[in-house]
C-alpha cells in the first residue's frame, strides 16, 4: 500500500472489444502484465462483461477452477496451476459498507495474489495505492429501425472498456497493446 495520498494517474485508455471472446482475450493479455499484489477494480452494469473479463484474467494467470461470478459467496480464491499468483475474485455487489469489505480480510492475501473486485468502486480503493480501475460498458438496444434479437445474449455485443491506471505501477501501461 502506498503512503502517498495523491497517487499519480495516467490518462484513460479506451478500447472497444467486439464480443465476449474478445473480452476474454483482453483479460488474458492483461494477465500477462499483472503480478502478485495487483488490485483490479471492475465497474459496469449487469451483463457488461466484468466476469467475462475476469475469466480471461484467470485463464491468463493459469489458475485452477472455473471463474464464475462469486455473487452469493462474495469472494473466491483460484490457486495458480503454473507457479504464479492466485486470483482472488470478489463480487462486492451485495456489500453495503466498508466494514463488510474489511470483514473479507482482503488485505491479508493482497500481496501474494492478483485481486479482482467486481462492483468495488467506492469500497476497495484504500487496499492499494497502485491499482487498475476498469469500467466496462455494453451498449444495449438498436440504433436504427431494425431490432437486434441477440442484443441481450451474454456472448454477443461489443464492450467499451476504459482502463485507468492509478499510481506509479501503471504509469507505462499501454492499453491499446493489450487489445491486440
Amino acid at each position: 500500500m502506498s503512503d502517498d495520498p495523491t497517487p499519480s494517474t495516467r490518462p484513460d485508455g479506451v478500447v472497444v472489444l467486439a464480443d465476449a471472446d474478445a473480452t476474454r482475450a483482453f483479460g488474458r493479455a492483461l494477465a500477462a502484465v499483472l503480478r502478485a499484489g495487483d488490485l483490479v477494480i471492475l465497474t459496469g452494469d449487469l451483463g457488461a462483461g466484468k466476469t467475462t473479463l475476469t475469466q480471461g484474467i484467470g485463464a491468463g494467470l493459469g489458475v485452477r477452477g472455473q471463474v464464475a461470478s462469486p455473487t452469493f459467496i462474495v469472494a473466491r480464491e483460484h490457486p495458480s496451476l503454473v507457479g504464479g499468483p492466485a486470483l482472488v475474485h470478489v463480487d462486492a455487489y451485495r456489500l453495503g459498507s466498508l466494514d463488510e469489505v474489511d470483514a473479507l480480510d482482503l488485505d491479508s492475501s493482497l500481496e501474494e495474489s492478483v485481486t479482482v473486485v467486481e462492483w468495488g468502486s467506492g469500497l476497495v480503493e484504500a487496499l492499494a495505492g497502485d491499482r487498475l480501475e476498469i469500467v466496462l460498458e455494453r451498449p444495449r438496444g438498436a440504433d436504427d429501425a431494425g431490432d437486434d434479437a441477440d442484443d441481450d445474449a451474454p456472448e454477443a455485443g461489443e464492450r467499451r472498456v476504459t482502463v485507468r491506471g492509478v499510481g506509479a505501477r501503471w504509469a507505462d501501461l499501454d492499453v491499446a497493446a493489450l487489445a491486440g
